[in-house]
């Protein structure tokens, strides 16, 4: 990382070695009186913020030529909002306005230390250091001296973003030259070289490690063209934070302030997308399953027909085809292993040993299904917890971004919910409920399942019997309780007996769905 410290004896080398070129001299001297002559105006932005005033009629010279009708930070009208970066700033009334937002924009507001080195370490950092990289002394602070161009020293000039030309000379006065030719005709420009007593953090100096983590992640994220990662949120740096804001529907400013900091850690702490599996093959292996296990369920090719009962040994089988289908990217295992027919006579006693194994396979699919995982080849043997498996197959849709998908593919998100659907339906033996059962939610559609047709009944026969019900005060046992019971509630008909139909209503309507699911239970068998 580039740092001031590192720089700090170079700069301070080439101010005790800058010679001006004589035949740039007389031109050095004009540029500097006009300098002067805005002396004034350079005043009020340094009584505002304290960046001394000769360092504003630099950083003017090189953005738009001691034009006062633009922005000091580059150059554009002050009448309109700048479209180039920093963007969305003004329109300002003047250019003092505009010149302390711009050196606020740079954490120049509030700096005491002001000696050469740092001055023209601040000048170079508002162009980019880029030039240190290839050797050259840059021409923004050395154009028109004998330590840039030939024959002295080494030329060249970025004329593009990364685009750096050996032969091209930059013709523009750099400000260290200017500023040179200013101290020669106003001495009240002093710049102190003594070492204060007490260092302190410059206010410029104490962003530098944000920005060097935000350079860091925008080229984690592929910024193109790559940053350098100096600390330094020069022009390259703004225009790759400015297309982030663009891409993430941030205000575009081109500056980082906290809302797209924010942005930025959030985006590089993020796992990098893999492409997205199809679950489709999965869904229909598991549906199958689930159909198979349930009581009376539909049979899927390949698989026994008469009702017969399924062992877990079928289902481990299935597991690990499906194991198999996610290993190979998607395609059809060589080999599928059917589910054979158990023999007469079968009995749960192997569950204790195969549902483990289960188990172990749904953690094996749980990681399979991650971005980027593969399916351990020996995989810790699984308690016997369904809670724990379901738990993990859950909280990846929680984990599953939303993405685009292709073609008539649902979304991952929405494939691994009903894969917890019939994964939940596989180990419980219990259907999932429907949109008529679960109408009211999950909790409340299992606490009536199965009952909501006998309550609603029950509800509409005790309803009317109440409201045939009169009260007499000579009437004593069942009948007076019934009598005061039904006095006590005015109109208990009105709203208790709607209800109690409607209940029985959704109770008739909700078997009929089962019906039509294949989930209702089977009949009782009778003697």
């Amino acid at each position: 990382m580039v740092s001031y410290e590192s720089l700090k004896s170079g700069y301070e080398t080439n101010w005790a070695n800058l010679q001006i070129r004589p035949a740039r001299l007389g031109e050095a001297n004009a540029t500097a009186r006009k300098a002067i002559n805005g002396k004034a105006t350079y005043q009020q932005v340094e009584r505002l913020t304290g960046v001394p005033w000769h360092f504003v009629a630099l950083c003017h010279y090189r953005e738009s030529n001691f034009d006062f009708d633009t922005y000091l930070g580059n150059g554009e009208s002050l009448k309109r909002v700048t479209c180039l970066v920093p963007k969305g700033r003004g329109p300002f009334a003047s250019f003092v306005d505009g010149a302390v937002d711009a050196l606020r924009i740079q954490h120049f507001v509030g700096t005491q230390d002001w000696c050469i080195a740092r001055t023209l370490y601040r000048l170079e950092c508002f162009n980019g250091l880029g030039y240190h990289a290839k050797g050259v002394n840059s021409p923004y602070l050395y154009g028109g001296s004998t330590l840039y161009g030939p024959t002295e020293a080494r030329g060249g000039k970025f004329v593009a973003d990364h685009v750096f030309d050996p032969n091209h000379i930059d013709t523009q006065l750099g400000t260290a030259v200017v500023l040179h030719a200013m101290m020669s005709q106003d001495s009240s420009i002093t710049i102190d070289d003594s070492p204060s007593i007490a260092p302190r953090s410059e206010p410029d100096e104490d962003v530098a490690s944000s920005v060097l983590l935000m350079q860091q992640t925008l080229n984690k994220l592929g910024a193109n063209p790559p940053l350098d990662e100096d600390g330094i949120s020069g022009p390259k740096t703004k225009a790759a934070v400015s297309q982030f804001q663009q891409q993430h529907a941030l205000e575009d400013t081109g500056l980082l302030d906290g809302t797209t900091i924010a942005a930025i850690t959030r985006a590089g702490i993020q796992p990098v997308r893999t492409a997205n599996v199809d679950l489709s093959q999965i869904l229909k292996r598991l549906d199958d399953i689930s159909q198979v296990v349930q009581p009376g369920g539909g049979t899927p090719a390949g698989a026994v027909s008469g009702g017969q009962s399924v062992d877990l040994s079928q289902i481990l089988g299935r597991l690990e085809n499906l194991a198999q289908l996610i290993q190979s990217g998607g395609a059809t295992p060589i080999a599928i292993t059917p589910i054979a027919t158990p023999s007469t006579g079968t009995t749960p006693a192997g569950l204790p040993i195969q549902l483990p194994q289960i188990l172990n396979q749904l953690q094996s699919l749980t990681q399979a299904l991650q971005p980027g995982a593969t399916i351990p080849v020996s995989p810790t043997p699984a308690t016997n917890n369904t809670v724990s498996v379901l738990g993990q197959l859950l909280s990846l849709i929680t984990r599953t971004a939303p993405g685009t998908t292709t073609g008539a593919n649902p979304a991952p998100a929405d494939q691994l919910k009903q894969v917890v659907d019939l994964l939940s339906t596989l180990l419980t033996n219990k259907p999932v409920l429907g949109q008529v059962n679960g109408a009211l939610g999950d909790t409340i559609g299992k606490l009536l399942d199965g009952k909501k047709t006998a309550l609603g009944i029950g509800g509409s026969l005790i309803t009317a019997l109440l409201s045939a019900v009169t009260a007499s005060p000579s009437a004593g046992g069942l009948a007076g309780l019934l009598g005061t019971i039904a006095t006590s509630v005015p109109g208990l008909s009105q709203f208790a007996l709607p209800i109690s139909l409607a209940m029985t209503a959704w109770g008739v309507l909700g078997k009929m769905e089962k019906w039509a699911q294949g989930t209702a239970p089977p009949p009782k068998p009778t003697a």
